[in-house]
């Protein structure tokens, strides 16, 4: 089972960037997709970004195309969000997932571990 706990979050101008940070235990890290989702106030949890094992590939909701790009690095169990050019309508509780398999996965139910989430709030 793997543990994963957030961290990076803030608050941050419109036009601004944050990195956030998911630091997993256990021994199954490396060998699994993690992924990104945030649920915004008001609204359902959705999919951000999900990245493979042990290839890398990656895949992007939409609305953060060309903002945000996650990766991983194994060697520290941890992955990574980078997110630019921040809008208002980012603002969220941003949640750290791992998958139950290697392949890159845009869906909640593919995700066995979640992290306790990071608050991000971007003023306009």
């Amino acid at each position: 089972q793997v543990q994963l706990v957030e961290s990076g979050g803030g608050l941050v101008q419109a036009g601004g960037s944050l990195r956030l940070s998911c630091a997993a235990s256990g021994r199954t890290f490396s060998s699994v997709a993690m992924g990104w989702f945030r649920q915004r106030p008001g609204q359902e949890r959705e999919f951000v970004a999900t990245i493979s094992w042990p290839a890398g590939n990656t895949y992007y909701a939409d609305s953060v195309k060309g903002r945000f790009t996650i990766s991983r690095d194994n060697a520290k169990n941890t992955a990574y969000l980078q997110m630019n050019t921040l809008k208002p309508d980012d603002t969220a509780v941003y949640y750290c997932a791992a998958a139950r398999g290697p392949y890159i996965a845009d869906m909640s139910y593919q995700y066995g571990a979640w992290g306790q989430g990071t608050q991000v709030t971007v003023s306009s």
